[in-house]
């Protein structure tokens, strides 16, 4: 966990502080002190979570961003899906240190229904544990893809709904972030889910990248072009096999070569096996009759 970043959280709420923090790839919404909204490009946003649970439709989200904000502030369920979005941002935002910097600001809307005190919200972050523990640690989360398992085990397993819901969205291409926002749930929550998962042996785990994301792209690029040089050789014509000075036909008129036929075999034929004689009925008799005194 990033400790500048809790004891600067921390600091705002000591002072009452209503505006902006911006902290790696997100920011922190404060009003008075506590959090009344957190968002991060690697989690599901807060309108994803509001749509997918019916709380509000896409154009009433629209209406209560530019201010007209309705009946939706009066839906008790708002409440508890904002109290998750802002969980799930910060567990991302304090698992690395990053530079942040505060700036005042107007009281965000959501600040009448969603209260977070700063030592309670790093306080959850730490119980969830170390983020870099296990084979899916938050650094892979939008870079990762979520792999099936080729062989299931052998063994029983129970699945929760959770689990259940991203096994099956799982389709070798798409990261945790991508399956939790088309799903519309948490990220962290899908990120549970697939950790348990490939602890089951239902999903493969990740490639670990050590490499930054410009310096794995700048390796992958040789990569990329190597095989559109394999796919523009094997659109090569046929090479020709004349000697020097030979003028061959275009590959295209020539006739396509044939295979050798197979030579039929000399010598002796090889006769044809006897067929079996009928056995003569009196003989199954007698054994069908010695069968029985022996049973």
């Amino acid at each position: 966990m990033s400790a500048e970043l809790a004891s600067e959280l921390r600091r705002l709420a000591a002072e009452g502080s209503t505006g902006v923090l911006h902290a790696g790839d997100g920011a922190f919404h404060l009003a008075e002190g506590t959090i009344a909204c957190a968002d991060c490009r690697r989690t599901t946003g807060l309108d994803r979570l509001v749509v997918e649970a019916g709380v509000a439709t896409p154009e009433e989200w629209r209406r209560a961003e530019a201010g007209d904000l309705g009946p939706l502030l009066h839906r008790p369920q708002l409440e508890t899906l904002a109290l998750l979005s802002v969980f799930d941002a910060a567990y991302f935002l304090l698992a690395a240190p990053a530079p942040a910097e505060f700036q005042p600001a107007p009281a965000h809307w959501l600040a009448p229904v969603c209260k977070v005190a700063p030592p309670a919200l790093v306080e959850e972050c730490s119980r969830r544990g170390d983020p870099e523990a296990g084979p899916w640690p938050v650094t892979l989360v939008d870079r990762a893809p979520v792999v099936p398992a080729r062989r299931i085990p052998k063994r029983r397993v129970m699945l929760t709904g959770g689990q259940a819901e991203m096994l099956a969205a799982a389709d070798a291409r798409r990261s945790i972030t991508t399956l939790a926002e088309y799903l519309g749930r948490t990220t962290y929550g899908c990120l549970t889910a697939v950790r348990e998962l490939t602890e089951a042996g239902l999903i493969e785990p990740p490639v670990r990248l050590t490499a930054p994301r410009h310096a794995a792209d700048a390796q992958v690029a040789p990569l990329i072009a190597l095989n559109a040089r394999r796919a523009a050789a094997d659109r090569l014509p046929p090479l020709a096999l004349g000697g020097p000075g030979s003028d061959p036909e275009p590959a295209a008129s020539q006739p396509p070569a044939q295979l050798p036929r197979r030579r039929a075999r000399s010598g002796a034929t090889t006769p044809a096996p006897e067929r079996w004689k009928p056995i003569d009925r009196e003989v199954l008799v007698r054994v069908r009759a010695a069968l029985e005194e022996l049973a």
